[in-house]
């Protein structure tokens, strides 16, 4: 019987062990940190039509993915591969396609969770472990809105808004809600977002050499990833400011043509010797600018790296320039900047009734400034733009006329600044010989008042310097006093010092000597007093004695040895012995030391 039982335990011993080395060297495979397994079932029911990924006991590629460790998996029935999970990197997210699920309703494009299609949301910057073979993950980057922009939201999804309206949550069109500045994770499918220009931004007319320039200063952070990604919403933006040019561009009228050439074949020798950089960095005489445009990361090699330098980049150019007849019928052509802010909260209506800035600044804003300015400018005269009260009279017209005239649109205009004013050389030069001549007979006048100064400045230096030496000798004088009085001062303070000090030391050796005299008396008035009561005890005592020889065996008992010891011995018959018995040595000592006592004197 325990043969068996031997046996049967060896057995089992046996079994388990094959067990375990099929399971640990056959069965047993490794994830790494970072990837993932795919399992794929060799067994089970095959799967339905349509279906992608198997579920538990059906054959094909298993729905869930083993994440990162040691498993165990029989490779008769199962097979895996090893794949990268989906790593998303900050500032990015991902657009998840789903394979597997129900169908969408008609005419939806974006799905929920268990739905094929394109997902709703996306996934955030992390590690996702979401099967490859049932999912899509796009990675995009994040929208980074920079300061000093607003992001307008386009709804890619849902029913239709009306006509003129805003998208609703559900709708597709325009949203009221506005981004400000800062990081979004958005799903590019779902929503388009069009970055804006908001705040304060110049349009500068550069007269007859043409041209409008909207700017925009560009604040970036000390975030090098951020930067990357305002630099990439910035570029997107700009990307289609360009595609929207090459279709405008097909499409230039030919007033504008003329106009253009007609400003090309007018510059005369004024203009040329006023030629100038605006303040956009564009020479007058650069032609007809390129419409709508924006730099580039490669025009700057610092943008290429990576980082992008805060300053003041056009972000688009517009071919129209000022021009008007003057009241008395001279052709005038202005350079002019106008300082106008957009607000934030009216942004996404102007985009949705007129487009990106390019077109707002098309149909609203250049139109204004040129027809008001030509409004305004032909009630003055051709010396009036010259002479600088006129001017600044027309400026501050025009500024009033385009701050009213845009605020009905929205957009607050701050100022008008009129920067060159083109006017026509036959009434340019006289006026300028007239200008000329009269800051000649200026300067004579200042010439003459100068030199009838300097000689007042010669007489005045001439009395100053005579002043200067009197005030000199006085205060030598007075130094020379001062000094004087001072040292009799600090000798009669030297000399009461001295006698204070005499005096001192006589008053000191009188208390000294007082002090002698007054311890002398003290002492021996002291020791007075404690003999003579001594005594007084003395006599007090003998008093109370009755007898001095009384008083004289009290004080001798006083100044014996406090160890002395009396024995008395009785020599009667028959005690002698007895009393011997009772004497000790010590008895014997102390009657040796009375008796040696007794015969002192």
């Amino acid at each position: 019987m325990k043969s068996v039982l031997r046996s049967s335990l060896f057995f089992l011993l046996c079994l388990f062990a094959v067990w375990g080395a099929w399971k640990w060297f056959f069965c047993r495979f490794y994830v790494p940190p970072g990837m993932m397994a795919v399992v794929i079932s060799k067994q089970g029911k095959p799967l339905p039509p349509g279906q992608i990924l198997a579920k538990a006991g059906q054959k094909g590629v298993q729905e869930d993915v083993l994440g990162e460790g040691r498993h165990f998996l029989n490779p008769i029935t199962y097979d895996w591969r090893i794949v990268p999970c989906a790593t998303i990197l900050p500032g990015q997210v991902g657009v998840v396609t789903s394979k597997v699920g129900l169908d969408l309703p008609q005419g939806a494009f974006l799905a929920e969770r268990g739905q094929k299609g394109i997902w709703h949301g996306v996934l955030g910057p992390g590690r996702y472990r979401l099967n490859p073979y049932g999912y899509q993950i796009d990675i995009a980057d994040a929208i980074s809105i920079p300061i000093g922009y607003v992001g307008v939201v386009t709804s890619l999804a849902g029913e239709p808004a009306p006509p003129g309206e805003f998208a609703g949550s559900n709708q597709k069109g325009i949203r009221s809600d506005i981004l400000q500045p800062g990081l979004y994770f958005v799903n590019p499918k779902e929503f388009k977002i069009d970055v804006l220009e908001v705040g304060v931004n110049q349009i500068s007319m550069q007269g007859k050499a043409g041209g409008a320039v909207l700017t925009k200063s560009q604040i970036t952070s000390q975030n090098r990833a951020i930067d990357n990604l305002q630099f990439k919403v910035l570029e997107n933006q700009a990307a289609q400011r360009d595609e929207y040019a090459s279709q405008e561009q097909s499409i230039l009228s030919q007033t504008t043509r003329r106009q253009r050439k007609i400003g090309n074949e007018s510059k005369d020798k004024t203009s040329q010797k006023n030629k100038k950089i605006d303040s956009q960095g564009l020479p007058e005489e650069a032609g007809a600018p390129v419409l709508f445009s924006e730099p580039t990361p490669e025009a700057n090699p610092t943008t290429a790296a990576g980082f992008y330098p805060s300053q003041t980049i056009p972000a688009f150019v517009v071919n129209q320039f000022v021009e008007f007849p003057s009241r008395d019928g001279f052709e005038i052509s202005l350079d002019m900047t106008v300082e106008l802010e957009l607000e934030p909260a009216r942004i996404a209506k102007m985009f949705r009734d007129y487009g990106d800035l390019p077109a707002v600044a098309e149909k609203i804003i250049i139109p204004q400034i040129l027809s008001v300015s030509r409004l305004k400018g032909s009630a003055y005269r051709a010396v009036d733009f010259i002479v600088g009260e006129g001017r600044e009279k027309f400026q501050n017209d025009l500024t009033d006329a385009l701050r009213r005239s845009l605020l009905e649109r929205q957009i607050r205009v701050h100022n008008a600044l009129i920067r060159h004013v083109n006017v026509p050389s036959q009434i340019l030069d006289p006026i300028q010989q007239r200008s000329i001549a009269q800051e000649q007979d200026l300067t004579n006048q200042e010439r003459q008042n100068t030199a009838r100064k300097q000689a007042q400045l010669n007489t005045e230096q001439t009395l100053i310097e005579q002043r200067g030496a009197e005030v000199a000798q006085e205060t030598a004088k007075l130094r020379a006093e001062i000094k004087a009085l001072k040292e009799k001062e600090v000798a009669e303070i030297e000399a009461d010092g001295v006698r204070q000090a005499a005096e001192i030391a006589r008053q000191t050796a009188a208390l000294r000597a007082e002090r002698v005299m007054k311890l002398g008396r003290a002492e021996a008035e002291a020791i007075k007093r404690v003999e003579g009561e001594k005594a007084n005890g003395f006599i007090l005592k003998t008093r109370a004695l009755g007898d001095p020889d009384a008083f004289n065996m009290v004080e001798l008992s006083n100044s014996l040895n406090p160890e002395i010891k009396i024995t008395i011995l009785h020599a009667g018959e028959g005690t002698l012995w007895t009393d011997l018995e009772r004497a000790t040595l010590g008895d014997l000592g102390g009657a040796k030391k009375l008796n040696d006592s007794s015969k002192k004197p």
